[in-house]
């Protein structure tokens, strides 16, 4: 009965006459003896000292729910938060308010002992609020803020990403690359830095290093400044004029530009303001395809829409107008809100640089080397539809320039275009169209490209004109087609026209289908071809038609699939061939997953083998071949590991979802539980799973979040997780450290008394897994530490009582245990065990 007067009590407050619930402005004066005078005397006796729950406001903004305590001596503690859906708060923001308010603390001014930024508490028992006025309540914008905030005082941290690639074959040459992206943060500076060394299969290669790009960067609210070693390419724009150039070296300088990394995620306003007009009080409701997307107030007059909350896009709206229950005018409007442009209010995006080239650690000399360099691109945008771009650059005496126009001439078309020259390359444009119909695509393009040919065994090719076709521009124009047939069907289909180092039209056709087949999941496709010739078909052309399937073999992650067609052969005849290959993945172990495949063709049989693995500190691929044509075997690895270093620490892992990562936390768990999985919840999106022991796990940069640690799976141990919340607020490349812990755990259930047996109502019983308050009559459950189960308990009428549960006269009976009474002395330190038995209620 006692366990249910929390919630009597809730139900007779919200029951009480209008007489009795005093405006809060009132209750702001007024003392909880006062407030609950109106309260009868039975559940005044159950609204002190006892667990309620509480909605609590910081500012006026809601931070959550929460088990709280009111005492008589008119202070409030909170105990956990228990819900706090809905709130645009941070999860930091809920543990630092519960840390601060743990130990109780009067309602109204805080004059002493105030936890940093503590005001004023205010608690309305009409609604049942703790409202908490907070220093910075005078600083708080009622408007969202548009930007992060930076950490303050900046972060630490370090994060390297290996990538080792390596290839060697029998009777060529090995090649192979080794790369080492770094990213670190110090202050409010972000370094970024780049290191490749690498060798070529061609004859004669070296070996060659160089560091592409070493600076620091340092990120304003919509603008970002670096500072360094750097490649001549610009950042911060949402379309970037392409350029044909050479080979690009390193400038030493300075770059600034348009940057969102600071922009909170929050909606847009249409780019063009939608108006409407109501004659009295009313509605007007949005809809989008018939379907009712939005609706909000409006008042008499003319006034504009509120388009934040609408859907990204440009695409056509009804708006109705609703006055007294009727409508009264219905009108069409467009809603201009871009999805590749952030915030349409800022129309203009920039990007520039100036400096030396200057290489750093390059084994290749810059034939520009302190030559003065300098460039810049500028985006507009002129209509909600369309981008304008703009860029020019020089480079010692070698310049060049580009524009490009983004168009979406409506909701099914779009256009790319670029045009470019430069002083050393010459000029060309590009061109990408697309038409969208309701089921499928169709896309034009235009490129120019620099393509390099090599033979197989034969000397270089040349036309009849005696132009050597090794190297040089290539000019493609294609036009495609992706088609839906059904529910499961797709046809593709594309021809193209070539000039330059490669000429002719080439076509492909393809039909694919899914569907069910000896009761498995497959599919199959079949393609036609007719490709203009290159150095493996002996300069004549490629045709031949191709027959594949793939089929998923029952729950076993098994696929087998296998080929057969005919294509030209290396002296230009006909090739048929016939391949069969078999993939199996696995869930658990270093081995992720491993295929064999067999390829059988006019000049043999050839066998090649992949595996793909994941260890805790690298992961990766290796492959094996044997052609066949003369048996000549081949193999590959490609190799990846993140390392972070930050708050002390040191962490390594080959988890795949880390390979991009700039930002992290590493963090140890320790875990009375062996084996135990646990999951930490990103509110700013993404989940991942802990393991006992170091772990690193990325979060976003910038954005002031937390990690919300729970246990993996529907079925929980009898464990509590100590912290269950690791907050961060972090620059680029920063890297924090946090310590989890999990406690084994017993449920205690217990009275607990004073020297002379009566029941301390309010009492708090507190061990490091858990804490708890003693209802009225002194019963309480506690979640108690299997390693450590110790009690302490804390009321104003005892002191220093603590007891220790030995297990000698009351044992735990399974995940409880019946702790009976205990008793506390007035002074002193109880160390005892558990009450007897006898001494139960």
């Amino acid at each position: 009965m006692s366990r249910l007067l929390p919630l009597s009590t809730a139900m007779l407050l919200s029951c009480l006459p209008a007489s009795a619930r005093a405006a809060p402005v009132v209750l702001d004066s007024l003392h909880l003896l006062e407030q609950a005078g109106k309260l009868p005397d039975d559940f005044q006796h159950h609204f002190f000292d006892a667990p309620l729950i509480l909605r609590v406001e910081i500012d006026g903004r809601y931070l959550g729910d929460a088990r709280a305590v009111l005492s008589r001596d008119n202070a409030v503690s909170l105990l956990e938060f228990v819900e706090h859906a809905g709130s645009r708060l941070p999860e930091a923001e809920r543990a630092r308010w519960q840390a601060a308010l743990t130990m109780p603390h009067r309602l109204g001014p805080c004059t002493r002992d105030c936890p940093e930024g503590l005001a004023r508490l205010h608690y309305s028992l009409e609604s049942s609020l703790l409202s908490i006025a907070s220093s910075a309540a005078d600083a708080v914008d009622v408007t969202a803020p548009r930007h992060h905030a930076l950490p303050q005082g900046g972060s630490r941290g370090l994060i390297l990403h290996h990538q080792l690639n390596a290839y060697a074959s029998e009777g060529a040459s090995h090649a192979g690359r080794y790369a080492l992206d770094a990213q670190a943060s110090i202050g409010n500076w972000s370094v970024d830095g780049h290191y490749q060394v690498d060798r070529g299969s061609d004859v004669g290669s070296g070996l060659r290093h160089v560091v592409q790009s070493l600076y620091a960067q340092r990120e304003f609210n919509d603008h970002f400044l670096l500072a360094g070693y750097f490649m001549p390419n610009f950042q911060g724009v949402t379309r970037q004029p392409r350029s044909a150039s050479s080979r690009v070296f390193t400038t030493a300088g300075l770059m600034a530009g348009s940057s969102d990394s600071l922009r909170v995620d929050g909606q847009a306003s249409s780019l063009y303001p939608v108006y409407v007009t109501a004659n009295r009080e009313g509605r007007v409701e949005v809809y989008r395809d018939g379907a009712l997307i939005q609706s909000q107030p409006v008042r008499p007059g003319l006034q504009r829409l509120d388009t934040q909350r609408l859907p990204g896009g440009i695409y056509e709206v009804e708006l109705r107008v609703i006055e007294d229950g009727r409508e009264t005018s219905r009108e069409t409007a467009v809603i201009h809100k871009p999805t590749h442009w952030r915030d349409p209010s800022r129309r203009w995006r920039y990007s520039a640089f100036a400096g030396v080239q200057r290489s750093l650690l390059d084994s290749v000399e810059d034939p520009q080397a302190g030559e003065l360099g300098a460039g810049g691109v500028i985006n507009y945008l002129a209509h909600a539809r369309a981008v304008l771009g703009v860029a020019v650059q020089q480079i010692g005496n070698a310049r060049a320039a580009a524009g490009s126009l983004d168009w979406q001439l409506n909701d099914r078309a779009s256009l790319y275009t670029n045009a470019y020259t430069s002083s050393a390359d010459g000029h060309g444009v590009d061109l990408q169209g697309l038409i969208r119909y309701r089921t499928g695509s169709v896309m034009v393009s235009h490129n120019r490209s620099w393509q390099e040919r090599r033979p197989l065994d034969a000397p270089w090719y040349a036309a009849d004109d005696g132009v050597d076709l090794r190297a040089g521009w290539l000019q493609t124009s294609a036009i495609g087609l992706n088609h839906r047939v059904g529910d499961s069907g797709h046809l593709a289909a594309r021809v193209s026209h070539q000039r330059g180092v490669s000429r002719g039209v080439g076509v492909d056709l393809s039909f694919s289908r899914r569907q069910r087949l000896w009761g498995s999941d497959a599919s199959w496709r079949v393609s036609l071809f007719d490709r203009p010739g290159s150095a493996s078909t002996d300069l004549r052309r490629n045709r031949g038609v191709d027959l594949s399937m793939n089929i998923a073999l029952g729950r076993d992650q098994r696929r087998v699939s296998g080929s057969l067609g005919s294509r030209a052969g290396r002296q230009g005849g006909r090739d048929l061939y016939a391949s069969l290959g078999v993939q199996q993945e696995f869930e658990q172990g270093l081995l992720q997953g491993a295929g064999v495949q067999v390829t059988a063709d006019r000049d043999g049989v050839g066998a090649s083998g992949n595996a793909q693995f994941e260890h805790p500190a690298l992961r990766g691929d290796a492959y094996l071949q044997r052609s066949s044509l003369h048996g000549e075997r081949s193999g590959g690895v490609n190799l990846e590991s993140t390392l972070a270093v930050g708050g002390g620490r040191l962490a390594m892992t080959g988890a795949g979802h880390l390979g991009g990562t700039r930002t992290g936390m590493i963090v140890d768990v320790r875990s009375d539980v062996p084996g135990v999985a646990l999951r930490a919840h990103d509110r700013n999106g993404g989940s991942y799973v802990l393991r006992p022991g170091r772990n690193l796990l990325p979060v976003p940069a910038y954005r002031a979040g937390a990690l919300q640690i729970d246990f993996e799976g529907r079925r929980a141990p009898a464990a509590s997780i100590q912290p269950s919340v690791l907050p961060y607020h972090l620059n680029r490349g920063g890297v924090l450290h946090g310590e989890v812990e999990v406690l084994q755990t017993v449920t205690v259930l217990g009275q607990v008394r004073d020297a002379r047996g009566r029941p301390l109502t309010g009492a708090r019983v507190v061990n490091h897994a858990g804490r708890s308050v003693a209802e009225a009559d002194g019963f309480f459950a506690l979640e108690v530490s299997r390693r450590a189960p110790t009690l302490e308990v804390q009321h104003p009428e005892v002191s220093q009582c603590q007891f220790a549960l030995d297990g000698k006269v009351t044992r735990s009976q399974g995940d409880v245990w019946m702790a009976g009474v205990l008793k506390c002395p007035p002074t002193g330190i109880a160390q005892r065990q558990a009450a007897p038995a006898g001494e139960a209620p």
